[in-house]
């Protein structure tokens, strides 16, 4: 149901787009979210955007992050621009309250 792409490897302060290909049903009733994880932080919400195209940023991101929707193609982006090694991690996205999830995306930032 969520397809992400967009991972890589990246140098610090470098872009990186995350994209999660879905369907026109899930986006029109679900918020979208991005989670990123990692080993020692576990699990944290990054970004989410609601469908009239409110957005929320962690204060981690706050500034260097951008999530968008492409409803033209059912895809969710998240737009990273200025990375920091600190944003390595599997990145996830999701649907509000979790019902459905994606396979992730590792982004490493060296």
């Amino acid at each position: 149901q969520l397809v992400e792409s967009g991972g890589g490897s990246v140098q610090d302060g470098g872009s990186l787009r995350l994209s999660c290909k879905t369907s026109f049903v899930i986006l029109d009733d679900f918020d979208m979210m991005w989670y990123r994880q990692t080993p020692g932080n576990g699990c944290e919400l990054v970004s989410s955007i609601s469908g009239d195209g409110s957005a929320y940023y962690a204060d981690s991101v706050k500034g260097r992050f951008t999530i968008s929707l492409d409803n033209a193609n059912n895809t969710v982006c998240l737009q990273m621009n200025m990375v920091k090694s600190e944003d390595t991690a599997l990145y996830y996205c999701a649907t509000n309250g979790g019902k459905y999830w994606g396979q992730g995306t590792q982004v490493t930032v060296s």
